[in-house]
Formats: C-alpha cells, sequence, structure tokens
C-alpha cells in the first residue's frame, strides 16, 4: 500500500462564493439502524428494516450479528421513489440506502468473532446479546474502541449471571462466554460516561430470563433522548418498559421478560447528520430543505430546530420536510447540550463564526467518544485562529477571524463535518481524512459539493 494510499491528501472545504439554496435527502438514522437490527437478531419472527443507513457502523452491526448465526438478507430497489420510499440524494446513488434488510433470527451461536470497529453502539450493544448465544464470542476493534469506556456493561452483565474474560481490563478485546440464556434481574450501574450502557441492557432485557431492571447510581446520566428512542423501540416490538419518563422510579428502567416480535420498521433520516446541512443555511444566509423530517422523534438531532433558531436562523416544518433559512447574522448562545451531546461539533463551529461569545455546557463526557472531542474542536478551531477554551464541562468560545489552514479529524466523522462548515465562510480550510464521514455518512464529500452547486461553489 501506497503511502498516500495511508494518508490521503486533505480535501479542500468547498467554500461557498453565495448563499446556499438547495434541497438535501440525509441517509437513515445509525441510533435507529442499529437497535432495529438488535431487536430484530432477538425476535421470534423475521423481520423487515426499511430505508436503513449503509455506513461503517451500520455494516459492522449487521457482520456482527450474521457472525453470530442471524440472518440478513439486502435487497435494493429501484423503483422505491415510485413506492414512496426515501430516494437518494441527488448524484449519491444506492450507495448509503440498501432499500431493505430482511433479518431473520435463526438462533445466536459461536464461536465467532465480532469487528466492533470504533462503533460505541456494536461495542456496547452486543456483549449483552452474546449472553444469549450458544459459545463463545470474541470481541474486538480499532485502537481507539480499547480506550472507550465499557466497564458498565461488562460489570453489569458478571453481575446478571454472565461469564466474561477481559482480562480485568474493563474494556476491548474482550470475550463473552455465551450459554444460550441469562438469568437478568436488578443491576446497578453508573452510566454517567455514556447512556449506551443502559441502551444495551434495555435492548436485550425481554429476553433474560428475568427480564432486568436497569438502576443508574452515578451522578449525571448524559443523551437521555437516546434511551427515551430505546424505549420507545422495545414498546413498538412488544415489550413491556417501566421507565422514569411515565411515572416510573427517576433513573431506573425495567423490561419484563418477553418474545420479541418481528416487525416492519421503517427508518427516520438522520436528523444528527442533517446538522451540516441546516449549518450551511445558518453561516451563509441561504434555505436548506432537509426531506422527510419527522414531526415526532426521539432523536437529538430534532433539537437543532431549537438551538440554530437562538443562532439567528428560522424554520419551516411541512410535509416536504424541515426548512431552515440563515438570518444574515450568527448569535453567539449559552446552553446545555448534556442531552444532545454528538451536537456539540457541529454547534462549535457555528459559534465560531458568530457575533458574540458562547458557552456549550453538559459535555464532559464527549472526552470518551471517538477521539477527545472537546480537546479536538479547541485544537482545531484555534488553528485557524480561534479563541477557544475547555471548560470542566464543556467549552467557551469567543469569535475570532478565522483563516484558512488544515483541520484535522482524529479519525471523528463529527470533526470532518464540523470542519466543513467553517470552510463554507473561511477560504482555503482543508479536511484531513474526510473519509472518515463514512462512519455514519457515507458520500458526505458529493453531497456537500453538490449542495453547495446553487450557491455558485
Amino acid at each position: 500500500m501506497t503511502e498516500s494510499a495511508v494518508h490521503p491528501a486533505p480535501w479542500p472545504a468547498p467554500y461557498a462564493s453565495g448563499a446556499v439554496e438547495a434541497t438535501v435527502t440525509v441517509p437513515g438514522s445509525k441510533s435507529v439502524t442499529n437497535r432495529g437490527l438488535v431487536l430484530a437478531a432477538l425476535a421470534a419472527e423475521p423481520g423487515w428494516l426499511r430505508r436503513p443507513l449503509r455506513s461503517r457502523d451500520t455494516l459492522l452491526m449487521a457482520d456482527a450479528l450474521r457472525a453470530m448465526g442471524v440472518g440478513i438478507e439486502e435487497t435494493i430497489s429501484s423503483s422505491s421513489a415510485a413506492a414512496g420510499s426515501m430516494t437518494p440524494a441527488r448524484g449519491a446513488g444506492q450507495s448509503f440506502t440498501g432499500e431493505a434488510w430482511r433479518i431473520f433470527p435463526n438462533g445466536l451461536h459461536g464461536p465467532a468473532t465480532v469487528d466492533v470497529g470504533n462503533a460505541g453502539t456494536v461495542m456496547r450493544f452486543l456483549p449483552p446479546v452474546a449472553t444469549l448465544a450458544d459459545g463463545p464470542i470474541h470481541f474486538d476493534g480499532d485502537p481507539r474502541s480499547y480506550v472507550r469506556p465499557l466497564n458498565g456493561v461488562i460489570d453489569a452483565l458478571r453481575a446478571l449471571g454472565a461469564r466474561i474474560d477481559d482480562e480485568g481490563r474493563g474494556s476491548l478485546p474482550l470475550t463473552v462466554h455465551g450459554g444460550g440464556a441469562l438469568d437478568g434481574g436488578t443491576v446497578e450501574i453508573d452510566a454517567s460516561s455514556s447512556s449506551q450502557f443502559v441502551s444495551a441492557l434495555l435492548l436485550s432485557g425481554p429476553r433474560f430470563n428475568q427480564g432486568v431492571e436497569v438502576r443508574h447510581v452515578g451522578s449525571t446520566l448524559p443523551s437521555l433522548p437516546h434511551i427515551r428512542m430505546t424505549v420507545d423501540m422495545l414498546r413498538r416490538v412488544g415489550a413491556q418498559v417501566d421507565e422514569p419518563e411515565t411515572g416510573g422510579e427517576p433513573n431506573v428502567w425495567r423490561v419484563s421478560p418477553s418474545a420479541v416480535l418481528g416487525r416492519d420498521l421503517t427508518v427516520e433520516p438522520d436528523l444528527s447528520n442533517a446538522q451540516p446541512f441546516l449549518a450551511a443555511a445558518l453561516v451563509t444566509g441561504g434555505r436548506v430543505t432537509v426531506r422527510d423530517w419527522p414531526t415526532r422523534t426521539t432523536q437529538p438531532g430534532d433539537a437543532l430546530r431549537r438551538i440554530f433558531t437562538e443562532m439567528g436562523g428560522s424554520c419551516e416544518l411541512t410535509e416536504q420536510g424541515l426548512t431552515f433559512t440563515g438570518g444574515g447574522r450568527i448569535h453567539g448562545i449559552d446552553v446545555d447540550l448534556s442531552e444532545v451531546g454528538e451536537l456539540t461539533p457541529g454547534i462549535a463551529a457555528v459559534a465560531a463564526l458568530a457575533d458574540g461569545p458562547s458557552t456549550l455546557r453538559g459535555v464532559a463526557h464527549l472526552r470518551l467518544h471517538e477521539t477527545d472531542r472537546l480537546a479536538a474542536l479547541t485544537k482545531e478551531i484555534n488553528e485557524l485562529g480561534g479563541d477557544v477554551t475547555e471548560t470542566a464541562d464543556g467549552l467557551h468560545i469567543r469569535p475570532r477571524p478565522l483563516h484558512g489552514g488544515v483541520f484535522h479529524t482524529y479519525e471523528d466523522h463529527r470533526m470532518a463535518t464540523a470542519g466543513s462548515i467553517i470552510g463554507l465562510v473561511v477560504d482555503g480550510v482543508e479536511i484531513e481524512n474526510v473519509g472518515t464521514t463514512s462512519k455514519t455518512l457515507p458520500d458526505f464529500p458529493q453531497m456537500w459539493t453538490e449542495m453547495l452547486a446553487g450557491a455558485g461553489a
């Protein structure tokens, strides 16, 4: 392999010569796709997953389930538009939408080896599933996955009766010695570093002999909308869930033992991945419509309507989707992002272009994501001339005139899209390893360039 193949040249971020005017189709939600795959794999009958995202994270999940014995067949139809399905973005082909996946839960078994890559959903959601397999399941992944928190899931599964060999690390690599069943019951965990610890146990909970009662005993609990998404999807496949949101005990979730029903599930567009496109309208004073924006959703990305409106835009939700219009000025914001931490990189990029300072709070847990996102954002924006400082739980951003330069991504897809937002209005920004966007948003460079066609870029 050549040196250029290992370290491709930085991607020149397109510069917008005018206001962006575009309509885009964002591929399906990674969070919904991977939860849907897990639930379908645990079901008592075959199911369908329609408009799924096909990206590195979701293909890792599908391949992992296949390795454990689940049948997954992909069907791609060129007639999807006529059938009312989401159509791909203009020029993007079929690369990120397998029109439907048919899932056959054939029984879980080992031995098998699972590559989690650097996907939090795969490394956390599948060890509980592996306890239900007949045989050992070995988990490994990218080097960064070794330092991402996993102890909450490992310790909880051991307390519920699982046998796991991790050589005392509390992290990857590890082997789950599945016994075909798990007792389940009540367990206390500290999920302050990741809400995925809670979701991981809840998703497999219906299949545990006693169900599961998860009690969060830590201080804060980030990304609550993702737990609400898990609960909503569990109920859609027939599970009985008691939760704080519906009058239950605070920080306690109970899932009763039951069969999981095979369903026909349609995946919503990924609203967090819509962020850079909405931001394009905000920072250029343009207008962007994201097709098929749901009127009701548990996705954290829906908060963008409120946050970006406070930063100077306006939005309208119609049957066609969400149309966001920039107001010509970008305002600073003081905002608690604890429930929507994944939106922080894009919001930080917009805040660096605002007319006043911003404080982003409640996101200390981002130091343990794909990279240390707080340190990475601080370093990269400051190297373009910005003035960003880390706080105990977030960032303080003071706008400064920015200049071009290389924006490093640290193999983090949201760093790549954040740098691209800045590059819209700062000439000469280059994105190192823009290909990392394949984690959740394949074809991002092409989608981004085509969005700018209306702005004369």
